[in-house]
């Protein structure tokens, strides 16, 4: 879990059976790579509800898997969730400060993290999308994949916040999009880098 020296190596073994511990009964008719990336959202929000409030399409994993061996890029609606995905050989796009994104948001009246996501795909993106702060960005971003042929592998919709945040998770849940979800206002940038890192962690293993 992103541990990298022997002390390290101890926190994070002792912090992962407490969090089995914690939400072993509540995983267990999981896949074992599903439970994976249950124990990190809790391991690194430290917020064992996330077993209950998780949410997994049966495609996700496998979708997302293919997409990381095949180096397809991964887009993040801002650059806090750019900056703490693992080391990844394909490319990690962010566009929120982007030149096109700011002129997008100032003519359309939207907001940059859905102008930002417009513009990764004017740009042509493939692979999936990570977004942990922005209902707005999520709600783009099926709305290119559904109406303009956007091409995703995966989408990670777990957006933070009081409004729209539930919202937007329930509107991916609902579409043919594999996806991971967080229900209700909780999520974040901890939770969207949990299961970016997982999915790599699982490729690689």
């Amino acid at each position: 879990m992103g541990a990298s020296t022997k002390q390290g190596y101890g926190i994070a073994s002792k912090s992962r059976k407490i969090v089995r511990a914690l939400i072993g009964d509540k995983i267990k008719d999981l896949s074992p790579d599903e439970q994976l990336i249950i124990e990190r959202i809790v391991h690194s929000t430290a917020d064992p509800e996330y077993a209950e409030i998780t949410r997994i399409s049966p495609d996700f994993v496998s979708e997302s898997v293919k997409a990381i061996e095949t180096q397809k890029d991964i887009l993040t609606d801002i650059n806090m969730v750019r900056a703490g995905i693992n080391e990844y050989s394909g490319e990690i796009k962010c566009y929120i400060s982007h030149e096109e994104t700011l002129k997008i948001a100032k003519e359309e009246q939207i907001t940059r993290a859905a102008a930002a996501i417009r513009v990764a795909h004017d740009k042509g993106f493939d692979g999936i999308i990570a977004i942990g702060n922005a209902p707005t960005a999520l709600f783009e971003a099926i709305d290119l994949v559904e109406n303009q042929g956007m091409k995703v592998s995966s989408i990670i919709g777990v957006p933070v916040g009081f409004v729209g945040a539930a919202e937007s998770k329930d509107f991916l849940k609902k579409t043919e999009i594999p996806n991971v979800i967080t229900e209700g206002p909780k999520g974040g940038t901890p939770v969207a880098v949990a299961v970016v890192n997982t999915i790599i962690g699982i490729n690689k293993d």
